[in-house]
Formats: C-alpha cells, sequence, structure tokens
C-alpha cells in the first residue's frame, strides 16, 4: 500500500510549483487522513508547520525551498515513497512558556528552536533567573537571554555564542544575549525537565518582550518555561542527512 501523503507548502513561486509537481505525481489525501506531511519551504515554513499541524501527530519530512534549510532534506521531485520509507526518525519536544504580562495577563506558547527575552527599549533588561523555584541569578543585566532546544542550539542560541547541544545531550541551553553584568556569566546547560523562571526587574521602566519561535508578547513581567517531551513532533530525515550528525558537523564548521 501506497503511504498516504499531505503536501503543505510555502507561498513562494517555487514551493508552489513543487507542491503541483508532487501532486501530480504522488496524489495526496487531506491533512487529517495523512500518514505524512511533507512540507515544502525553509527552517521557518517547517517551524510554522510544526507548530500549526501539532494536534494530528503526523510525522512531517521537510523539502528545502527556501533560504535556510537545516531542518530540511534535499528537494528532489523522484523517489519520494522510498525516501519516505527509509527515512530516520527524530523526535523533538517543545519547550512550553507561559506569560504574565506587566497588565497581569497571561499568554502560553510552545517554541520548537528557543524561548528569547529581548529588551524593548535602549534601557538595559535587568532579570532574576531561577531554577525549580531556586533563585540562581538575583541580577543578569543584558540585551536579554534565551532558553534553547537541542535543535534550536545551532540557530539563534549559536549566534548569542551559546553552545551547541547534541541531539540526544537531553538539556537545555541557557544563554545571555550581550550580558553586561555579571561580565563572565555566559549561560547555563541544563537537565531538560528543569523548570526555568526569569522575573522581570523594573519592567516599566525597562520593558521586555519574549518570543516562543515566531510568537511574541511584549510588556512581560515574568515568563515560565519547561520542556514538554509528551507533545513532542517527529520530523524525518534522509539517512545521509540526519538532524544529530547535522548538529554535531557543526561545531566543526568554520
Amino acid at each position: 500500500m501506497s503511504t498516504r501523503i499531505a503536501f503543505l507548502a510555502n507561498p513562494t513561486a517555487e514551493a508552489q510549483q513543487a507542491r503541483a509537481t508532487l501532486v501530480a505525481r504522488y496524489g495526496e489525501v487531506a491533512q487529517r487522513q495523512a500518514e505524512v506531511l511533507v512540507a515544502l519551504g525553509g527552517d521557518g515554513f517547517m517551524l510554522r508547520t510544526l507548530h500549526a499541524m501539532l494536534d494530528l501527530q503526523v510525522p512531517v519530512y521537510g523539502m528545502k525551498l527556501g533560504k535556510v534549510g537545516f531542518l530540511m532534506n534535499h528537494f528532489h521531485a523522484d523517489d519520494l515513497p522510498a525516501r519516505l520509507a527509509r527515512a530516520h526518525a527524530t523526535p523533538l519536544a517543545p519547550l512550553h512558556m507561559r506569560v504574565q504580562t506587566r497588565e497581569s495577563g497571561s499568554e502560553d506558547a510552545l517554541a520548537f528552536n528557543e524561548v528569547a527575552l529581548l529588551r524593548q527599549t535602549n534601557q538595559a533588561a535587568h532579570l532574576q533567573i531561577a531554577l525549580n523555584g531556586q533563585v540562581k541569578l538575583d541580577e543578569l543585566i543584558c540585551d536579554g537571554a534565551l532558553l534553547a532546544t537541542p535543535a534550536g542550539s545551532t540557530a539563534y542560541n549559536l549566534s548569542a555564542h551559546g553552545p551547541i547541544l547534541p541531539l540526544d545531550a537531553n538539556v537545555l541551553a541557557l544563554t545571555p544575549i550581550s550580558p553586561f553584568r555579571p561580565r563572565r556569566w555566559r549561560g547555563a546547560l541544563l537537565p531538560m525537565d528543569t523548570e526555568v523562571r526569569i522575573e522581570v526587574r523594573e519592567p516599566v521602566l525597562r520593558p521586555v518582550s519574549v518570543t516562543a519561535d515566531f510568537h511574541e508578547v511584549r510588556d512581560i513581567r515574568s515568563v515560565v518555561v519547561r520542556a514538554q517531551s509528551a507533545r513532542a513532533v517527529t520530523l524525518l530525515f534522509d539517512p545521509e542527512h540526519k538532524l544529530a550528525e547535522r548538529i554535531l558537523d557543526e561545531q566543526f564548521a568554520l
């Protein structure tokens, strides 16, 4: 029996043309009837697909038709069923964040790459960091801070000079963004099940926003973040392009 596939594509002309070619060749089913979702685009489109299709609990196989394709496989129109059959499955657990805003509201969101706090004005952010209810850093003066998953450690986290995490390391990277005080603190590696609470000091004078992947909340007072293994999604990769090996290779990239 053939695999039931649903195709999703970035709005770009290139991705839409590729989708039409693949549908004509392999056919497709409705998303809720699919055994595999095939996402055509870049990493940004892949992240949006993972968020939008999370409740379906269907493996996602990406093909690169965008500028960045770390989470994607190479695009080839040929032999798609065979590629899907031999693809390597990689589970990705999202981070769940709960935000308290300055106006006493609250919001929840998920992130597969990172949760990032950033100052909103020219005033440096003053943050307090607690792990599992215990304050570990009373005051971090910085442009911001982020908590990254292993899959997200090669993205914004790496640009902020955070560590690259092996996919099976079962840890998160807590990384400051342009820290001013304490000058020598460069972040921490945390067990995957750590609850991280970040309080914003002087939220009116020094406003801070937080972003979970692409979902932003402004003027926050605090954010609590914890991994949710029960809501993991499955990404599929060609055997020669396993995500774990890509992450490892990034540590030797010049």
